[in-house]
């Protein structure tokens, strides 16, 4: 490597372009799901005793619209699940993000490159570590 650094955004030196690759023909899991299938039901719990283990914001119809897919994870939604599951917010933003992004591109009408945006030469940028 001839000392270029591919460009980061200002946070975290995280990379500019997405690099994770998403479905194409199915939308990924809902967080819902992954809470039902991969911690209630295992643990044995039901949607209403998990809502009383939360606290009294919680409610089992609030958990089965999550559950449902009526109802997104938000920011406090996610540390809650996190504090209660052993798990990250992150984790939860990030299964409810890349859910809602494979439905907006779906629907999206792509937008023309910046002109004097070579993106060529900014995928070869990305590429180089």
């Amino acid at each position: 490597m001839d000392g270029v650094r591919p460009r980061t955004s200002q946070y975290r030196g995280l990379p500019l372009k997405e690099t994770t690759m998403l479905p194409k023909n199915r939308p990924p899991v809902h967080p819902g799901e992954i809470l039902l299938e991969e911690f209630l039901k295992p643990l044995g719990i039901s949607q209403g005793a998990f809502a009383a283990h939360l606290g009294s914001s919680w409610t089992q119809p609030k958990i089965s619209a999550i559950i449902n897919k009526r109802r997104q994870i938000t920011e406090a939604i996610a540390l809650d699940f996190a504090d209660a599951l052993g798990t990250s917010a992150e984790f939860w933003m990030n299964l409810q993000n890349r859910h809602d992004l494979w439905f907006e591109r779906k629907k999206h009408k792509k937008v023309p490159l910046l002109s004097g945006i070579n993106r060529s030469r900014r995928k070869a940028r990305a590429t180089i570590k």
